[in-house]
């Protein structure tokens, strides 16, 4: 496996875990991302990671109206998600 395909495959996963934790947005995920030691990856790579998510059935989303500023995409995990996580994490383990 390529690195890069390596790294998409970790990001996706670490997406995922991240959104299980609360229903969040694009920016707060890359925020989360760069605590956990994601810091040299930009928001431009981040970003479209969601959206593929979603369109492959892993992620919902819905824009909601935050107590202060503009509209935000929410996304959300469906159960099935939390059998991917479940099987990335023993894997990850081994």
């Amino acid at each position: 496996m390529l690195p890069s395909q390596m790294m998409k495959g970790i990001l996706d996963n670490c997406i995922l875990i991240v959104i299980a934790q609360e229903d969040t947005y694009g920016y707060d995920i890359s925020q989360k991302l760069k605590s956990y030691g994601f810091s040299n990856i930009s928001e431009g790579t981040i970003y479209p990671l969601p959206l593929r998510l979603e369109k492959n059935g892993c992620l919902t989303s819905e824009f909601r109206k935050p107590a202060s500023g503009p509209n935000r995409q929410y996304y959300t995990i469906p159960n099935t998600s939390h059998l991917k996580i479940q099987d990335f994490m023993k894997h990850w383990q081994d």
